[in-house]
């Protein structure tokens, strides 16, 4: 299928999901995040924010989780044209930007380049790990800029069931998709 299809189609099964069962999928999610990949004290994760409004996967409780086990968080902001990383701590502030999405106030880029791992929001991934975003290209130009040593890591309430027909060059793939039921690994990067 072609991207916007995709799109559409991941979007209306999405927001079919009720609010209990968005957690619940968020939750074992997580769960498989965190027996898969076992996230240590001083890593750094960075971790999108959930747009609430198109029901995304609730990473709230995965950065409750990081920060109590002393992981160093790192979240996406939109400033200007570019998506920029900054650290967060229990303490940090939080506004809606005009796209609805909960950023830090500080506009303060981190310059981190180097994750353990970037968990990446997405509508759909297919087995090869390619992801169907919103169609902005603000993850695609995020992971040229930053260390290929950092793991790509798509979460998704669906499994992959469709191959992405559409694919063009400068798309960057996933190296794993985590889903309520499984790890996915399509290693492309440098261990």
């Amino acid at each position: 299928m072609l991207k916007a299809e995709l799109r559409k189609k991941y979007m209306q099964k999405r927001k079919a999901l009720s609010i209990d069962e968005a957690f619940l999928l968020s939750q074992k999610i997580l769960g498989n995040f965190l027996d898969y990949f076992k996230p240590e004290k001083g890593q750094k994760v960075h971790v999108f924010i959930p747009i609430k409004k198109f029901n995304e996967l609730d990473t709230r409780i995965c950065i409750d989780a990081f920060l109590e086990k002393g992981v160093r968080v790192f979240v996406p902001k939109v400033v200007a044209d570019d998506l920029i990383s900054v650290e967060i701590t229990a303490d940090t502030v939080f506004e809606t930007s005009s796209w609805g999405i909960s950023e830090p106030v500080s506009s303060e880029d981190s310059g981190e380049l180097h994750f353990d791992f970037v968990i990446t929001p997405l509508l759909y991934c297919d087995h090869k790990g390619n992801r169907v975003g919103y169609g902005k290209g603000f993850y695609d130009g995020f992971f040229q800029s930053i260390s290929a040593a950092s793991k790509k890591i798509g979460a998704n309430y669906f499994n992959p069931d469709e191959s992405i027909d559409d694919v063009w060059e400068n798309d960057i793939p996933l190296d794993y998709l985590v889903t309520p039921t499984e790890v996915l690994s399509f290693f492309n990067g440098v261990e």
